[in-house]
């Protein structure tokens, strides 16, 4: 069964919505036939290499909301990101295009590394200890910590077959129509929006495994008592007309 997931490395839920996914996804019995793709996406392709300002203030500049509203959202989401084991801290957070973050991603994932961890890495880093996302130093230095090459990570974050795989992502979500993430398309089918309680996402595993996976049977016809043999022996009809006494 395959699941792809679109999501940004600027979007605190997607972060949220990965942990809750991946928590109904460890106690899915059949995981191990479970495919993952990670896909891009980016809420704000205007957004700089480095905003001048905090996230609050970016919020209020460019998304035209109220300080109290941006206060109270970030205050929901720490508290919900808390509630999976993860840290916000918002005040530390630098607003930044996530552009090369997704090329990082595209990098490792053609590396055959860990994308899932890397991805971990990235949020952590935006989120929690308030690195750039942007800078290439930053993500050399956390590709080096998956156990990638630092040289090639560097080459690799402006390679064009790198760069065209992010804009194919981009391209695809807005071709099945993703407005907002996390997103979450299991077998090219059925679609699942937002951080979605775990509870959620098992309820979507068993109901598309068992689409996927039929369990096989036969629709029974005829009489049920009809004279038949098996291990234990041949049975004595209860119909006289149900077939012939046998013993």
């Amino acid at each position: 069964m395959r699941i792809d997931i679109w999501s940004d490395i600027a979007c605190p839920w997607c972060r949220i919505g990965k942990a809750r996914f991946e928590s109904a996804l460890a106690r899915f019995a059949h995981r191990d036939e479970v495919e993952v793709a990670w896909h891009a996406f980016i809420l704000d392709p205007d957004l700089p290499v480095r905003y001048d300002g905090t996230e609050v203030e970016y919020l209020i500049e460019r998304k035209g909301m109220p300080r109290a509203q941006v206060e109270a959202m970030t205050q929901q989401i720490a508290r919900a990101g808390a509630g999976e084991g993860l840290d916000f801290d918002f005040d530390s957070v630098v607003p930044s295009s996530s552009l090369a973050a997704h090329a990082l991603l595209k990098y490792a994932e053609a590396t055959g590394a860990d994308v899932g961890a890397v991805e971990d890495a990235l949020f952590d880093a935006h989120f929690r200890d308030g690195e750039v996302i942007a800078d290439a130093d930053v993500l050399v230095r956390i590709g080096a910590a998956q156990r990638l090459d630092a040289g090639a990570v560097r080459a690799g974050l402006t390679d064009p077959t790198v760069v065209r795989a992010v804009q194919a992502d981009l391209a695809a979500a807005q071709q099945i129509g993703v407005s907002g993430v996390p997103f979450f398309v299991f077998e090219q089918k059925y679609g699942v929006s937002g951080a979605q309680p775990a509870e959620v996402f098992t309820q979507a595993l068993e109901q598309v495994w068992a689409e996927v996976h039929p369990q096989v049977g036969l629709t029974p016809l005829g009489e049920p008592d009809a004279a038949a043999c098996g291990p234990d022996g041949c049975a004595v009809p209860t119909r006289p007309d149900a077939g012939a006494e046998q013993s």
